[in-house]
C-alpha cells in the first residue's frame, strides 16, 4: 500500500466481513495481496447475532457466532489482512484503480475489490422480535431448526422461502404454524402442495403478529386474525421459537449504479464464479446468494472471490 495525496492505495480491498469477508482475507493475504477488509456496521456479519452454531465443519461441540467469527478474523489477520472497522460510503467502478470512499472522508483507490456486504434478514418491526432475537426469533431454520427438535414453533411468510422453512422444521419440530397475512400463499403450487400435505403444518390464515412473549425466551406469540374486519380477533399461541421468512435484503446498495444485480438486488455473478459484470470486481457471500445464505456456501465463495483476484491481479502486471 502506498499513500499518494492522502489517497491510500489498495491491492485488494475486501468489503464487509462474515464468512466471506474473512476466508477471502485469508486467501488474498496468503497471495501476499495485502488484503484490507472494512468490516462494514456489523464486524463478523449476521452470525454475530446467531448463539450456537452446530452446522459448521472442524467445530464438533458447536460454537457461538461470536467466536466463530472472532477466530475466522484472528486467522486472517496472522497471514497480514488488514481488518478494520469502516463503512463504504461511495464508490466509483469506471474507472481503474478503483475509487471508493470509506466513511464519507476516506479515499481509497483499489486495484481489485471483493464485495461482502451480505444480506440482512428482513424484520417485522416488532420491539419484541429485539428483545428475542438469538433467545427463540430466527431467519434461518436451516441455521437453528435442530434446537428445536420436538418443540412447537412458527414460521412468518407466505412465498417460496417460508413454505420451504416450514417444510423443513416440520421434520424436526412437533408442529408449525405458518402465519400468512392474506387468504392464500404466493409461493409456488409445488410448495404450496408440499406445505398442505404436512400433517403437522397448521396454517394461520389472515393472521398477523403483534408480539412475543416469554421469560428467558419466546414462550408465545399473540396475533390478530382478520384485522379490519367484523371477525378480528386476538389469537395466543404457545410456541418455542418464531421464523422469520419474509426475505432479505442483499447490502447491495452503494453499488446499484455499477454492478449488475437481480430484481431483488442481489450481484449478479457469472456462474459458478464470484466475478460481476466489472472486470477486477468479485462477489461473495449472501450478497449474491439468494437460495443457501450458509455459513459454510459463503466461506467458500470468499476463498473462490480471493482466488479471483490474486489471477486478475497476476494478469494485470
Amino acid at each position: 500500500m502506498e499513500s499518494i495525496e492522502n489517497i491510500e492505495r489498495v491491492k485488494c480491498l475486501i468489503i464487509g466481513s462474515g464468512p466471506a469477508g474473512y476466508t477471502a482475507g485469508i486467501y488474498a493475504s496468503r497471495a501476499n495481496l495485502n488484503p484490507v477488509v472494512y468490516e462494514g456496521l456489523q464486524p463478523g456479519g449476521q452470525l454475530t447475532t446467531t448463539t450456537e452454531i452446530d452446522n459448521f465443519p472442524g467445530y464438533p461441540e458447536g460454537v457461538t457466532g461470536n467466536v466463530m467469527m472472532g477466530e475466522l478474523k484472528k486467522q486472517a489477520e496472522r497471514f497480514g489482512c488488514d481488518c478494520r472497522w469502516g463503512i463504504v460510503t461511495e464508490v466509483n467502478l469506471n474507472e481503474r484503480p478503483f475509487k471508493l470512499k470509506v466513511d464519507g472522508n476516506k479515499d481509497i483507490e483499489a486495484d481489485s475489490v471483493i464485495i461482502a456486504t451480505g444480506a440482512t434478514a428482513k424484520y417485522l418491526g416488532l420491539e419484541s422480535e429485539e428483545k428475542y432475537r438469538g433467545s427463540g426469533v430466527s431467519a434461518c431454520a436451516t441455521c437453528d431448526g435442530f434446537f428445536y427438535r420436538g418443540k412447537d414453533v412458527a414460521v412468518v411468510g407466505g412465498g417460496d422461502t417460508a413454505c420451504e422453512e416450514a417444510s423443513y422444521l416440520a421434520g424436526l419440530c412437533n408442529k408449525v404454524y405458518l402465519i400468512v397475512r392474506k387468504d392464500f400463499l404466493r409461493a409456488s403450487k409445488a410448495m404450496q402442495e408440499r406445505v398442505l400435505r404436512t400433517k403437522n403444518i397448521e396454517i394461520l390464515w389472515e393472521h398477523n403478529t403483534v408480539e412475543l412473549t416469554g421469560e428467558n425466551g419466546v414462550e408465545g406469540c399473540t396475533l390478530i386474525s382478520k384485522v379490519g374486519t367484523p371477525m378480528e380477533k386476538e389469537v395466543k399461541i404457545a410456541i418455542d421459537g418464531f421464523f422469520l421468512a419474509i426475505g432479505h435484503h442483499p447490502n447491495s446498495d452503494v453499488f446499484s449504479h455499477y454492478i449488475d444485480t437481480d430484481e431483488q438486488g442481489y450481484i449478479l455473478t457469472q456462474a459458478g464464479t464470484p466475478m460481476t459484470n466489472i472486470k477486477g470486481v468479485f462477489a461473495c457471500g449472501d450478497v449474491q446468494d439468494p437460495n443457501y445464505r450458509q455459513a459454510i456456501t459463503s466461506a467458500a465463495s470468499g476463498c473462490q472471490a480471493a482466488i479471483e483476484a490474486e489471477r486478475y491481479l497476476a494478469e494485470m502486471n
